[in-house]
């Protein structure tokens, strides 16, 4: 997958492909069905807005990397995209849980199936996405990565707002799996959103 492009090109290819996250206690695998594109230019909701720092370093390339931050004490996952020197990512908002699932719900500490990954801290804590991982090369095929699944081109596509962003909050940025349980936001939302 080409991650060297436009985070909102990269946001609705990410659509349907797959998540690989393996550790020490096995391999965990979901389905990715929400993004959300946060761009270089004209975007007060990206992390990059101001230019590098030690904390959103990763965020600036090179493509393909995982630009990880810490939010209220929990961790989110984004991809990196577009050439060094540009900070542009894309959040992995949810995925569907497909393999790993005992595990998914040992660390989230829940049965249920439909809260074990909607949601971007809910995802990371689920996979073990941790800030040590920040920088990490996607492409390389182990440890986190992204592989193929369904493509973007097959899969149903609904486009909205982003949530949970106080800035350029109106900015259709965020992409989403329609009638899929496993995606975030409310039922309201998404129904809204898919029915425009």
């Amino acid at each position: 997958m080409n991650f060297d492009d436009c985070p909102i090109v990269v946001a609705q290819s990410l659509l349907g492909r797959h998540l690989f996250r393996r550790t020490h206690g096995g391999l965990c695998v979901g389905r990715i069905v929400e993004t959300e594109a946060y761009l270089a230019e004209n975007d007060p909701a990206a992390h990059s807005v101001h230019g590098p720092n030690r904390k959103n370093a990763s965020m600036f390339g090179p493509a393909g990397r995982a630009y990880i931050y810490t939010i209220h004490a929990r961790q989110c996952f984004n991809v990196v995209t577009e050439p060094s020197g540009t900070g542009s990512a894309v959040l992995i908002r949810s995925v569907e849980p497909l393999t790993g699932v005992e595990l998914m719900q040992q660390r989230r500490r829940t049965d249920r199936l439909r809260d074990l990954c909607r949601g971007p801290a809910r995802l990371c804590e689920a996979f073990q996405i941790e800030r040590r991982l920040n920088g990490w090369n996607l492409a390389r095929g182990r440890r986190l990565w992204i592989a193929a699944g369904t493509h973007a081109s097959s899969v149903d596509m609904v486009c909205s707002p982003r949530i949970g962003v106080t800035s350029a909050k109106d900015l259709l940025l965020r992409f989403f799996v329609p009638k899929n349980e496993f995606v975030s936001g409310t039922k309201q939302q998404n129904e809204a959103a898919a029915a425009e």
